[in-house]
């Protein structure tokens, strides 16, 4: 019985041996691995070149930077318009989502270098635009440093230093009223 439709012919057969024509077909990891034989974001990138696999980590390590910069940038002008204010808040969100995306996906990928760049992206990132570490005026915890909303995973980090920051500021008044009478 044939179900294939009509004028459409069958797939050609796949060789035994796994490959198909001259491409080798790469076998998806589903726990950590280490090596540069992986694909990162596109089929058949970086390959099993070396220099490849470099220039993906570095890609990888740039995204994450990305998302640390523009998480923590102010990109609206105070008083600006609101609707223009508003677009560009949309537009640089949307710019940010797709980036952390397309670093989990390549974390994705299971491949031992990748995560550690990933996470080293982050870090550098965060230490040059969120941490606070190069600005000249101290500001408290809780102090708003972006005008985009946190990523979802940052959103229980802030809730608990917004906490911490609080429970700071309540004890120090305790301590005020107390040292007062």
């Amino acid at each position: 019985m044939d179900h294939q439709m009509p004028g459409m012919s069958p797939p050609p057969p796949t060789p035994m041996n796994g490959t198909t024509g001259m491409h080798h077909k790469m076998m998806m990891h589903m726990t950590f691995f280490w090596g540069k034989d992986t694909l990162i974001l596109f089929s058949g990138w970086p390959g099993t070149s070396t220099g490849m696999y470099v220039l993906a980590l570095v890609f990888i390590f740039v995204l994450a930077v990305l998302v640390e910069w523009i998480s923590h940038g102010r990109f609206v002008k105070p008083g600006s318009n609101n609707v223009a204010a508003g677009l560009i808040k949309t537009l640089m969100h949307a710019i940010r989502v797709g980036l952390a995306y397309m670093v989990m996906l390549a974390v994705m990928s299971f491949n031992g270098g990748v995560f550690i760049v990933a996470v080293a992206g982050h870090l550098v990132g965060f230490l040059f635009f969120g941490s606070g570490v190069f600005k000249d005026t101290e500001m408290p915890p809780y102090h708003k440093t972006s005008d985009l909303p946190p990523l979802i995973f940052d959103s229980w980090i802030s809730y608990c230093h917004g906490l911490l920051g609080m429970y700071r500021d309540i004890a120090s008044q305790g301590k005020d009223f107390a040292q007062s009478n």
